[in-house]
C-alpha cells in the first residue's frame, strides 16, 4: 500500500492554476523525487502534501491521513524541510533541537541526530554563524526530530557548493536507510539520478511522466553511442555484423557507433587489433529525457 497518495490535485492562486491534476503514489521506503523547473508547481504540490496549503481539488493521503482534516496527527508522522526556512539568528543549534523535540509525543534523540548530521560540534553555535551546508543539515535534523515515517525535503541543496551538496546527498541516503520514506523536490538532474528510486516529472503544473531515472531515459532513447578514431585502415563490416550495433557512421576522422547492450565490450573486442584512440561513450541523460518529455530544458 502506498504511504503517500496524491490524486488529481489542483491548486489555484486567483485565476491562475499552478497545480493542474497532479497524481502520483509513493511506496514505503522509497526516495521519490519531484523533478521540474522553477515555477512548475513542485513546491506547491508538496506544501499541499504537508498540509501547509489547502487544495482546490483532488485528494491527498499520507499514512492514511488527510493533511487538512488530520493536521495534528500528520505532524507526528511527517517531517518537513522547507525550501526557505530560518530560525532566530541568535538561537543556538542545541537550543533549536531541544525546542523542536518538545513538539512531538515520541521524539528522536536529538543528540544522536546531531551526531549523525555532524552537528555535535555546533550545538553551542548561533544559527546566524552556521554555513549554508550546516544550516541545511540542521533543517534536516529538525525535520527528523519527530521520528517521522515520511520526510519531505524541498530543494535541500540549492545554494550549496558541490562538495557540500554531495555531503547532503550522503545524509539523505543514510536517512532512507533508517526506514524513512523521502519525498524529494529538486531541479538538479544529478541529484535526482543519484538519490531517487522513481521520479514524477512536473511541468506547468502537470505530471508529464512517472518512472525510475533509467526508465525515463529509456522512454526517450535507449541507444548508446561510441565515438573513437582508428589509426589503421579497417573494414566497417566488422562492426555492422555485431548484434549490438545498429549503425556505424563516419564524422570526419571520427567513427560513431550506435547500439545497445554491452556495446563497449563488443566494439573493443572486434577492433582489438586496431589502434583505437580518443574513445568516448555517449548515452542519453536524464536532462535529455526531460527536454524530450517537456520540450524545454529544466533551466528555462
Amino acid at each position: 500500500m502506498a504511504i503517500i497518495e496524491v490524486d488529481r490535485l489542483v491548486k489555484r492562486y486567483g485565476g491562475r492554476t499552478v497545480v493542474d491534476g497532479v497524481s502520483f503514489a509513493v511506496e514505503p521506503g522509497e526516495i521519490f523525487g519531484i523533478l521540474g523547473p522553477n515555477g512548475a508547481g513542485k513546491t506547491t504540490t508538496v506544501e499541499c502534501v504537508e498540509g501547509l496549503r489547502r487544495p482546490d481539488g483532488g485528494t491527498i493521503q499520507v499514512c492514511g491521513l488527510d493533511p487538512q482534516r488530520d493536521e495534528g496527527e500528520l505532524r507526528q508522522v511527517l517531517g518537513g524541510q522547507l525550501q526557505e526556512s530560518g530560525l532566530p539568528h541568535k538561537l543556538k543549534v542545541g537550543e533549536a533541537l531541544r525546542l523542536y523535540s518538545s513538539f512531538y509525543r515520541d521524539p528522536a534523540d536529538w543528540r544522536e541526530l546531531a551526531e549523525i548530521l555532524t552537528l555535535e560540534s555546533k550545538l553551542g553555535t548561533q544559527f546566524r554563524r552556521l554555513s549554508g551546508g550546516q544550516k541545511q543539515r540542521l533543517s534536516i535534523a529538525l525535520a527528523l526530530l519527530g521520528n517521522p515515517k515520511v520526510a519531505v525535503l524541498d530543494e535541500l541543496t540549492t545554494g550549496l557548493d558541490p562538495q557540500a551538496r554531495r555531503d547532503v546527498w550522503g545524509l539523505v541516503e543514510r536517512i532512507r536507510a533508517r526506514g524513512v520514506t523521502i519525498l524529494l523536490v529538486t531541479h538538479f538532474m544529478a541529484e535526482a539520478e543519484r538519490l531517487c528510486d522513481r521520479l514524477a516529472v512536473i511541468d506547468a503544473g502537470q505530471v508529464v511522466a512517472v518512472d525510475s531515472p533509467a526508465g525515463l531515459v529509456a522512454r526517450v532513447d535507449d541507444q548508446q553511442r561510441l565515438r573513437f578514431r582508428v589509426a589503421a585502415p579497417w573494414d566497417e563490416t566488422v562492426l555492422t555484423a555485431l548484434p549490438e550495433v545498429t549503425a556505424v557512421e563516419r564524422a570526419g576522422s571520427q567513427i560513431v557507433v550506435t547500439g545497445q547492450g554491452n556495446l563497449l565490450l563488443a566494439v573493443t573486442s572486434a577492433l582489438a587489433r586496431d589502434q583505437i584512440a580518443d574513445l568516448r561513450m555517449d548515452q542519453t541523460t536524464l536532462d535529455d529525457a526531460f527536454v524530450a518529455l517537456t520540450g524545454r530544458s529544466i533551466e528555462s
